[in-house]
């Protein structure tokens, strides 16, 4: 009897170990005809991206699947690299503005951003891009957003976020420029001003919960201030935030347009300079010497002047882009035959989110190559989030993110626009193309 009642107990336990234990990872391959060795800079081809869990197990050429593998048969489609945009702003989209500037501002809270945020994550996803940074997010909204995609709560790229951006009283980062100073702005926001509250903001973003540090070195364009370029830091502002920043273990990314704020940027140490639209000649020799990557946003100045005035920006603003705009895209092509180190950054937000894509023909327009294009987008993009070991190529240990089209994105990169098939972590978030 006692035997008996020891060998059903010793079965009840393993039962139960047995149920506690870990599910074996699905298996999944992937096949296309073709793939892009982004890392190589060529295209191979053809391929069998071979996934265990949300990770590539292996990259295998023979055209052979794993016979324990759910097969997802692409064709003669072109296999990437789930796709990176190093600058987007999540928490907003133009297309909220129907022809009013100040409803969006005098009539909306944090609550708005938030409850619409998810619609701009899942749009972005959909369009290939399954890893963003998204600098700059009154509110710590961006927090929240990346917090519920890693939950699995809702659908959306990888994300790494800022919080506010610091800035300047009366600058890039102070919403609340231009209006009576008798109006109160409840928000939780960027500004400060002097070395130690900006290595105050510093530390209260990353408590907070900020993976990087967004700053304005310089005056912009979708604000009130009179310039475009002007320095709104000093040298040692400047340097306290980069200095307090990395001694957080974050990185830092600074918006300048002026050439002199860039500079002055790059000298202070940031990782990279995002806009860079005045840059000269020392400016781009400073970055090659520094390593500092330029992220130049070369579509969103069509969009700006052809569709801002109707819906009833400031006059001034139009004029302070038209003012940039030619010169930012100029200052782009002396970069790319510089060899300068550049990642792809679109300033998502200003355009409507899920139109990223139409980035990589204008950077092919203004000088690179259509690999090139393509590199800043992954493997490049990946460096500057210090995410080799995770994402920007398809090699064995990094996420299973990969992205999909029907032709060849090196004869057209314009294809990227109209990505057919996009996976995040090995789960299939769209297939078009079967």
């Amino acid at each position: 009897m006692l035997r008996t009642l020891c060998f059903a107990l010793l079965s009840t336990l393993a039962a139960a170990a047995a149920a506690d234990a870990p599910a074996t990872p699905q298996r999944i391959a992937v096949k296309a005809a073709h793939w892009l060795d982004v890392e190589a800079g060529r295209e191979r081809g053809p391929v069998v991206v071979v996934i265990e869990g949300d990770r590539i197990k292996e990259v295998r050429e023979d055209g052979q699947a794993p016979a324990d593998a759910r097969l997802i048969d692409l064709g003669d489609a072109t296999l990437l690299p789930g796709l990176i945009d190093v600058h987007t702003h999540l928490t907003g989209d133009p297309t909220e503005i129907k022809g009013d500037y100040y409803e969006a501002i005098l009539k909306r809270s944090a609550i708005d951003a938030a409850i619409l945020a998810h619609l701009y994550a899942k749009r972005t996803l959909d369009a290939g891009f399954t890893t963003v940074r998204n600098v700059g997010a009154d509110d710590y909204v961006d927090v929240a957003l990346r917090n519920a995609i890693d939950r699995g709560d809702i659908p959306g790229p990888r994300m790494l976020v800022s919080g506010p951006a610091i800035g300047a009283t009366g600058g890039h980062a102070d919403d609340t420029t231009g209006f009576s100073p008798w109006i109160e702005f409840h928000t939780v926001d960027g500004v400060a001003d002097g070395v130690d509250a900006v290595r105050h903001k510093v530390r209260e973003n990353v408590k907070n919960g900020a993976d990087v540090i967004k700053f304005m070195a310089s005056a912009g364009v979708l604000s009130m201030e009179a310039s475009v370029g002007a320095p709104q830091y000093t040298q040692a502002e400047m340097d306290a935030i980069v200095d307090e920043a990395h001694r957080w273990g974050k990185k830092v990314a600074a918006h300048a347009h002026g050439a002199e704020a860039i500079k002055m940027a790059i000298r202070a140490g940031v990782d990279s300079v995002e806009h860079c639209s005045l840059i000269d000649a020392e400016g781009l020799k400073l970055a090659r010497q520094r390593g500092t990557y330029l992220d130049f946003d070369v579509y969103n100045d069509d969009y700006i002047l052809g569709e801002y005035a109707k819906k009833g920006f400031p006059a001034s603003t139009i004029e302070k882009e038209k003012l940039v705009g030619r010169l930012q895209r100029e200052n782009f092509r002396r970069a790319v035959q510089a060899g300068e180190k550049m990642a792809f950054a679109t300033d998502a937000g200003v355009y409507p989110h899920g139109w990223n894509g139409k980035q990589f023909a204008k950077m092919v327009e203004w000088g690179m190559t259509p690999m090139q294009a393509i590199q800043a987008a992954t493997w490049n993009a990946a460096d500057l989030l210090g995410w080799r070991d995770r994402v920007g190529a398809i090699k064995p240990g990094l996420y299973a993110d990969l992205v999909a089209v029907d032709g060849d994105p090196l004869k057209d990169v314009s294809i990227l626009e109209r990505v057919g098939f996009v996976m995040k972590g090995g789960e299939v978030d769209k297939n078009a193309l079967r």
